[in-house]
């Protein structure tokens, strides 16, 4: 098999999927070097860094760049083929042996660059697959999808509420409800409350060297909220890239903002700088209300069970966050929460259309 010194894949990656991948691994085992070029417009919704940044996690082997290229797509006009090369040239200036591509421009592209055509698996056999598909319905071709661009379209559903209000049991009754559809909602995960595991340790170590201490004499300071929301969010990101298309939060760090509220006396900018980072699509606001409180070493404010659930409803309504609030008992409170993700999935994914293509 013919070995280049140096190849070239281009793409808009919009987004990359499995077939994407294929290209470029064969690239790169023919090649001693192989640079990606991404190139996107203007018009689509993925900004180009995103793209280049999903290419290197998952090529990190390869050189990735990227280029923005707005010019109107007309395979049959040689004057467009050369606004395309400019493009093309001011992001990969050096020298291409071999271009590979699965596409019928390839042969052209290849000759513009003055190098080998190298057409990889066009019928599309080892991965039926296309950006087109993948826009349309991301969640009929998420196995098709790397952990990055899985952890980026995954739509995060948040359960917040008050002390004992049933967050933890509503995220994993969700988590079981999805996984027991089947297929690619079998990989449905939960992430855990950070927080809970923290305060978990802190008291364990009090105990260490205070054998009689409770809850009670724990002492948080506000430096330690925002490493809370910054793991919490680390874990999230790392299970919606493993998961399947909808993500469960046992809290975040937005709930982590009023937490802070609840435990020091006034917010945190600090949490609040960790929690616009974004990525949450809807929260489930479990109320306090027809839920008995229950004190298991790690709570000790029933008595703010109101305010906390007014203060979690007046900032989500402040930042025009998306939520639900859940009430009544579990049952009803669960088949609420069902149909409110169900309605979530069932929304467009957002994708634009890319340039029109004449060939």
């Amino acid at each position: 098999m013919t070995a280049y010194k140096h190849g070239l894949v281009l793409g808009k990656f919009y987004p990359p999927h499995a077939g994407h991948h294929h290209l470029v691994r064969t690239a790169r085992e023919r090649c001693e070097r192989l640079t990606v070029l991404v190139c996107a417009s203007s018009v689509e919704s993925v900004p180009l860094d995103e793209r280049v940044a999903w290419m290197r996690a998952v090529h990190p082997d390869a050189d990735v760049v990227g280029a923005v290229d707005d010019i109107p797509v007309d395979l049959t006009d040689p004057a467009v083929w050369d606004a395309h090369m400019a493009v093309f040239l001011a992001a990969v200036p050096e020298a291409v042996d071999a271009v590979f591509t699965s596409e019928t421009y390839g042969e052209e592209l290849a000759r513009r660059f003055g190098a080998d055509a190298v057409c990889v698996d066009p019928d599309r056999t080892a991965f039926p697959v296309s950006g087109t598909a993948v826009r349309a319905d991301p969640a009929r071709h998420w196995h098709f999808l790397e952990a990055p661009v899985r952890a980026a379209l995954a739509r995060r559903v948040v359960v917040l509420g008050a002390e004992s209000t049933g967050t933890t049991t509503m995220a994993r009754a969700l988590t079981a409800h999805y996984r027991a559809r089947g297929g690619v909602w079998e990989r449905t995960k939960c992430v855990p409350e950070y927080g809970r595991q923290y305060s978990e340790r802190k008291l364990a170590a009090l105990r260490a060297q205070r054998p009689g201490a409770d809850w009670t004499d724990v002492v948080f300071g506000t430096e330690e909220f925002p490493l809370i929301a910054r793991r919490q969010c680390e874990t999230e990101d790392a299970a919606a890239g493993e998961g399947s298309p909808v993500l469960f939060c046992d809290t975040d760090a937005f709930a982590t903002t009023v937490w802070h509220e609840r435990y020091l006396g006034a917010p945190s900018p600090d949490v609040a700088r960790v929690a616009a980072r974004g990525g949450q699509h809807l929260w489930l606001l479990t109320d306090h209300t027809d839920v008995p409180f229950e004190d298991d070493g790690l709570r000790d404010g029933e008595h703010l069970r109101p305010w906390m659930t007014g203060r979690f409803r007046e900032e989500l309504l402040r930042t025009g966050r998306r939520f639900v609030t859940l009430r009544g008992p579990h049952e009803e409170r669960l088949a609420a929460a069902v149909a409110a993700v169900d309605a979530l999935l069932a929304e467009d994914w957002g994708f634009t259309d890319p340039l029109p293509e004449k060939r």
